[in-house]
């Protein structure tokens, strides 16, 4: 380790205790309101804040929002603590070794990483300097989190299931998976809850167990050789990404695969590959699936009439329209409109 190296070991018995030993090396100020707690920092070591959740069902929510100006070395203690880390950089990446290793392993951008030490072992975690890293961790204890919530936990996969079990931490366990751009839609949608106070914390807390589910669900898959395999780049489906992301803006705009190809560089065959992979749905039955839910809107928020809603969401039939929202939905447009009430998805368009 060289002299512009940054080094901090962490023994604590809690993710409140891991924060505040961060404090005490970094600096920066701890902020804490409605059991969300927040670090802020801003000088000559880092910029950016560190925030934690902690439930009562076992399971705390770590977020790191930060850029380091010096290489950070995070050396954690196992014998006091030791949970199973559910790991996820949203934007970034860092590195990963066992006490036991000699080699790091990168957790790439976009990855999902399942981590876990033995009792007593230690973990060490690599931060690069001068790079915007936004890492979601959920972490589990193990004994407190089977006690509470997992009923079944049977239903994992043998693997992971002695992972839970393992109460005693007897086990190191490593689970570097493929890359996962829903995860990154439901993480960025964590970090956009708007709501305060107690409604926050419980929608958080929702979501919280929806990616951990996603993150069980991909091992899950790959354990048992459900891996899905794509020809498409990580580059590729981050623009598909973006471009799915421009449709809910816009639904309205009148778009054709052939456009698009040229407009992303990115093959009509590949695009369709990627709308599947991620949305499970091709290219049109995703435009046309945003539109729909775009109407739904319109007629829940707006005084407009059925046509007018037609034609703002682009579609150029009322027929046509009312087929596919009765398909979608399970009732026919006027019928919704007359009611507003809340419908649930039939089919999926």
């Amino acid at each position: 380790m060289n002299d512009r190296d940054m080094e901090i070991l962490i023994d604590a018995k809690s993710t409140a205790g891991t924060v505040q030993q961060i404090q005490e090396f970094l600096g920066g100020e701890i902020l804490e309101r409605w059991g969300e707690t927040t670090l802020n920092i801003d000088n000559e070591k880092a910029i950016g804040s560190i925030r934690y959740i902690t439930f009562d069902w076992g399971v705390s929510l770590l977020e790191y929002d930060i850029e380091f100006k010096k290489p950070l070395t995070l050396i954690m203690d196992a014998s006091q603590y030791n949970p199973i880390h559910f790991a996820y950089c949203l934007e970034g990446h860092c590195f990963h070794r066992f006490e036991s290793q000699v080699e790091k392993r990168k957790l790439e951008q976009f990855q999902s990483v399942i981590i876990t030490s033995t009792d007593g072992g230690y973990n060490y975690g690599y931060f690069p300097a001068d790079m915007k890293l936004q890492i979601n961790v959920i972490q589990i204890v193990r004994k407190q989190f089977l006690q509470k919530r997992l009923n079944n936990v049977s239903l994992l996969n043998q693997r992971l299931y002695h992972v839970f079990l393992d109460t005693d931490h007897n086990k190191a366990f490593a689970y570097f998976g493929t890359f996962n751009l829903k995860l990154a839609d439901k993480i960025k949608a964590l970090r956009s809850v708007k709501q305060k106070g107690m409604i926050r914390i419980l929608q958080i807390e929702g979501m919280v167990y929806q990616i951990l589910s996603m993150h069980i669900q991909q091992h899950d898959r790959e354990a048992t050789k459900q891996r899905i395999e794509t020809t498409l780049l990580k580059r590729e489906l981050q623009v598909i990404r973006r471009l799915a992301g421009r449709i809910i803006k816009n639904p309205s705009k009148a778009y054709s695969i052939s456009e698009l190809s040229v407009e992303t560089g990115i093959s009509q065959a590949k695009l369709q590959e990627g709308f599947k992979l991620l949305y499970t749905k091709t290219v049109n039955e995703y435009i046309r699936h945003v539109r729909l839910e775009a109407a739904r809107d319109y007629m829940v928020n707006t005084d407009m009439n059925i046509s007018q809603i037609v034609y703002t969401i682009g579609f150029t039939s009322r027929s046509y329209f009312s087929k596919i929202f009765k398909q979608k939905f399970g009732i026919s447009p006027s019928e919704f409109r007359k009611n507003k009430l809340p419908v649930v998805e039939k089919v999926a368009v």
